[in-house]
């Protein structure tokens, strides 16, 4: 039984059982063999051999039997039982239900008001003994002569068949074995069954067991005088013979008497089917063999259950319908195992069977598709020159290099110009060259990462910005001595004159080289994989190594920029037509503001977009240098040389000293 409910895929079913010994030895050897089976039962109706207590609880079994959602029900009891009484009633209500019992009961619906539709698959199914044909049996059964009947079932199986011929196998479609005279021969050949059922062949091993019983008694006794007359039998020893009795009846089946004796038997799987006009047949759909392996002990004629039903669709009975691909179970706690709700997979997990209890964790390199039944292989990807924004990046980088260069070029061609020699040759050419290496920097982040890419990224960027800062610094440090201690017998002079703002440029970076030669040393930028920042991509990046370090390196540059913008802050309202106070504060403001904005931008990104951060942040801190600082002077050289001589200036510093 077991073994057709998960063959046809019945987990939630119901089960009426007779309320004495056998039913309840029956329900417990049914949920032995149910257990592991995901098989569940919806629900147990234990009907009392009692009749009048039965009818008090009839409706009670005829409500659940509706109401619940099995459409299977199982049924164990003899013949002329309660449990027989009911299994009648419900079939005469027109309960349709697919029955799995082990009795052979009539149960032919008798009225044509509640006929079951042909292409439907509720029925009867009846697991019966197996056993060889009985000779003579069928023979006797084709030449019966029904017309001595008072109901003609030959008359009623032809008119259906005649009727329903253009349905069934191509036997049936010939006009002349469909025709209302057909015998019962033809039907035996369709597989129609016409051997004993179970209580007729038991009741014909039983005649046979006690003629072998008589036939031992008596040759035990043949040589003994009698002591009373032969026709007389010992009952109690004729008894004790049955008992222990075992023989081979004349089909070649093995018979044993004994009740509390238990052999692996084979069964025949018959499914009844009623029709109108309450014609009712049975055919042998199957078999079941338990000396044959697992798995293959249930064997079902597919053509023949198909020809029986008239349908391959079957029902459904099932508490929760199953769980697609994709998803899994989800157990409902207090419910039956068959019970369940389907969740999705979580991410990055698939399930590509049904009715799953866990999902499984695609690998590192792969990632799961939309509908989470399989997992892809993970596509490599970088910053690369191919990629729009890097080629966007690269673009900008090597504009920005070329204007710096370009004003370069304007300041070495001017140099001899006094707003050239007023905001210091010098340290303008050391501030434009490193601006234009800073722009060129931002490329080693493009590109297809490596181990040294990684680490001169990171050391360029920090010692060039370092450079670049400190020379800001120098810068704005030399306006302020020029104006606070040029005045006559200041000590200071002597210290402007010498120069020493410009060691403040190789100090500065002497700083940074240290701290990067202990980042270097500890734990040094590396070459890493992103697997988790983008669905479907593993993203090649380079590590920073130590985040501390990194952040070191970043505060001690932050800390030159405040310390620039807050001299030149200071310095800004100093007197003068090229006093480049004004432009310095603005250059680090703009410095600072991006730094500032970078951290919190660079932390709540991953994978690429964190690359695409500090990159744009480069630029635009270096642009922003550039613009505030050289902008002004540019324009002047360029499209205004006549305040850009000594004749102006005078006269401009002399009205703005009265």
């Amino acid at each position: 039984m077991v073994s057709l409910l998960l063959h046809f895929n019945w987990t939630w079913v119901g089960l009426v059982i007779s309320d004495d010994d056998q039913g309840l030895q029956f329900l417990s050897d049914l949920r032995e063999k149910m257990q592991g089976s995901e098989v569940c039962l919806a629900f147990v109706n234990e009907i009392p051999l009692n009749m009048e207590l039965y009818n008090t609880r009839a409706e009670t079994y005829y409500i659940q039997i509706v109401t619940s959602l099995a459409n299977v029900v199982m049924i164990y009891g003899e013949m002329n039982s309660t449990v027989e009484v009911s299994f009648r009633r419900w079939a005469y209500l027109g309960i349709q239900r697919v029955w799995v019992t082990t009795s052979q009961w009539d149960v032919v619906t008798k009225h044509t008001s509640r006929d079951i539709s042909f292409d439907s698959f509720h029925g009867t199914f009846i697991f019966s003994n197996h056993h060889q044909e009985i000779p003579n049996f069928k023979k006797n059964i084709q030449t019966m002569n029904t017309s001595k009947y008072p109901i003609d079932l030959s008359l009623l199986k032809s008119e259906w068949m005649h009727f329903n011929c253009s349905n069934i196998e191509s036997k049936c479609r010939t006009q002349n074995k469909s025709s209302p005279n057909t015998s019962l021969e033809w039907y035996a050949g369709q597989g129609f069954d016409m051997a004993m059922n179970d209580e007729t062949y038991n009741l014909y091993n039983a005649v046979y067991a006690l003629a072998y019983a008589h036939h031992n008694f008596f040759f035990q006794h043949v040589d003994i005088q009698a002591t009373k007359p032969q026709h007389l039998v010992d009952c109690p020893k004729l008894y004790s013979s049955l008992k222990t009795l075992q023989f081979l009846n004349p089909v070649g089946d093995l018979v044993t008497v004994n009740e509390k004796s238990k052999f692996d038997a084979e069964y025949d799987i018959l499914h009844i089917w009623n029709f109108p006009q309450g014609l009712g047949i049975k055919v042998k759909i199957g078999q079941f063999s338990p000396h044959l392996p697992l798995g293959q002990q249930l064997y079902l004629f597919d053509e023949t259950r198909e020809w029986a039903t008239g349908s391959r669709q079957i029902p459904s009975s099932v508490c929760s319908e199953n769980c697609r691909p994709g998803s899994r179970k989800f157990r409902q706690e207090g419910k039956a195992a068959c019970c369940f709700d389907c969740s999705p997979c979580p991410e990055n997990e698939i399930s590509n069977k049904t009715d799953m209890d866990q999902c499984v964790k695609c690998p590192i390199n792969q990632y799961a598709n939309k509908q989470q039944t399989h997992c892809l292989q993970k596509t490599v990807t970088f910053l690369s020159y191919e990629d729009p924004l890097g080629m966007a990046l690269a673009c900008l980088a090597l504009c920005f290099s070329a204007l710096t260069a370009l004003v370069l070029g304007v300041f070495v061609k001017h140099q001899d110009t006094p707003i050239v020699k007023a905001n210091n040759r010098t340290n303008s050419y050391i501030l434009l060259i490193s601006l234009m290496f800073c722009f060129l920097c931002s490329l080693l982040f493009i590109g297809y990462p490596n181990t040294a890419k990684c680490i001169l990224q990171q050391v360029t960027f920090a010692v060039l910005f370092t450079v670049a800062v400190s020379t800001v610094l120098a810068k704005t440090i030399t306006v302020v001595l020029a104006f606070k201690v040029t005045a006559p017998g200041r000590k200071m002079r002597e210290l402007l004159v010498s120069g020493a703002p410009n060691f403040i440029i190789p100090i500065c970076t002497l700083i940074q080289l240290v701290l990067c030669g202990i980042w270097l040393g500890t734990s040094p930028p590396f070459v890493d994989t992103d697997a988790h920042s983008e669905h479907g991509h593993i993203i090649i990046v380079c590590n920073k190594g130590s985040v501390t370090a990194f952040y070191c390196v970043l505060g001690y540059l932050g800390s030159l920029a405040v310390g620039s913008f807050t001299v030149a802050f200071l310095a800004r309202n100093l007197p003068d037509t090229f006093n480049e106070a004004k432009f310095l504060t603005f250059s680090m403001l703009v410095f600072c503001s991006v730094w500032l904005t970078f951290l919190p931008v660079y932390h709540s990104t991953k994978g690429k977009a964190m690359v695409m951060v500090e990159v744009f942040s480069i630029l635009v801190s270096s642009a922003g240098v550039l613009g505030c600082i050289f902008f002004h002077k540019c324009y002047i050289i360029i499209l205004r040389p006549s305040r850009n001589s000594l004749q102006r200036t005078k006269k401009t510093t002399y009205g703005s000293s009265n």
